[in-house]
């Protein structure tokens, strides 16, 4: 495919920067636009491409995203606000800087004319649970967990119908989604945004579902940091890390150097090809096995399970990716201990404000 001049929003983030440095390396023109914002940085980072352009502004200023479209043929929407969260305070922030952000991000390029592609970055908590197979009655939608339960240590969500114990499956983009947070909720709007822009003109639009993502330049220990941020900087600390739960809940676990991979090929994939893509390894583990791999890997303390929990999570989630891998020719390349092997002693990156 010819080279095209891509916009990416938040390049200078965990995921954005990664997107840059496969673009760059694959012949595209890149422009970055970010707004450094304090809950992920405490200054200018040190690993930008210098091959790339960077506009500091926040993609919510009208005239600063209109400007950075000039000239772009593709999108990679990358700025988001991230995590769960600390509390429901946190709903305008996550509202505005995903939801306003996208939508003032879609104004600009209307008024543009744009009508090339936009590629999103998407979540798998959308799905809210994942996909729960009951031997009595199929396929089901297990009710949000209660915290009378999880205080009894009851992790496993019940059939909602007969209340015998469920099989965790692998979630399909046709799987309805049932957001259960806030943040949850922002991801989903964001892509009803990008869907309602492609139709209404034309242009095209792709929805990552990244599964948890983890590698080099993570934000270090936040409430907005993944759960595998967390866990390096508790055995930095010199403390083991501590697991929720009972530690066996399970997740897709996909390296930062393969979601760089899917957006290049999203980006430069077909004008046909559209919609929801999952983006994970294909392998899912628990998050008690990605704290021992680190744990391992550092020579550090052995995770402490506590039973502890909060209401936002949810129990299983893991991905199929038959999709990606038949419309987008995605397979991610990267060994799971390598990689957190890697991760383990790569450099993060500092947030501003620390909580």
């Amino acid at each position: 495919m010819a080279p095209q001049h891509i916009l990416v929003t938040g390049g200078a983030g965990f995921i954005g920067s990664h997107v840059v440095d496969e673009l760059v390396a694959s012949g595209h023109q890149v422009r970055v636009l970010d707004c450094l914002h304090e809950l992920a940085h405490g200054r200018e980072p040190d690993y930008l491409n210098p091959a790339a352009e960077y506009r500091w502004a926040d993609v919510r200023d009208q005239a600063a995203t209109a400007d950075a479209l000039d000239g772009i043929d593709a999108v990679s929407h990358q700025a988001a606000m991230v995590g769960l969260g600390v509390d429901l305070a946190d709903m305008p922030a996550y509202v505005s800087h995903n939801c306003l952000g996208t939508a003032v991000l879609l104004k600009s390029m209307a008024e543009r004319g744009f009508r090339g592609r936009i590629v999103l970055a998407g979540s798998m908590v959308v799905y809210g649970e994942g996909r729960y197979f009951c031997p009595e009655h199929g396929l089901v939608t297990p009710l949000p967990r209660t915290g009378e339960r999880l205080g009894r240590g009851e992790f496993e969500p019940p059939c909602p119908l007969c209340q015998r114990s469920l099989v965790a499956e692998e979630v399909p983009e046709s799987a309805p989604p049932d957001p259960r947070n806030v943040y949850a909720a922002s991801k989903l709007h964001q892509e009803h945004l990008c869907q309602i822009y492609a139709r209404e003109t034309g242009a095209g639009a792709i929805a990552l579902r990244y599964h948890n993502v983890y590698g080099p330049r993570m934000p270090r220990d936040t409430p907005y940091a993944g759960v595998a941020s967390i866990f390096r900087s508790a055995l930095e600390a010199g403390r083991g890390p501590r697991v929720f739960e009972d530690g066996r809940q399970m997740r897709d676990f996909v390296a930062v150097a393969d979601v760089a991979t899917a957006n290049r090929l999203a980006l430069e994939a077909s004008p046909a090809i559209d919609g929801a893509f999952n983006i994970a390894s294909g392998t899912p583990r628990s998050v008690g096995d990605l704290a021992a791999e680190l744990a391992r890997a550092t020579g550090g303390q052995a995770p402490e399970v506590t039973g502890e929990f909060r209401l936002g999570d949810v129990r299983h989630v893991f991905a199929s990716t038959k999709r990606a891998r038949q419309l987008l020719g995605f397979a991610a390349a990267a060994n799971f201990s390598e990689a957190v092997a890697e991760f383990a002693i790569a450099a993060l990156r500092d947030p501003a404000t620390s909580t």
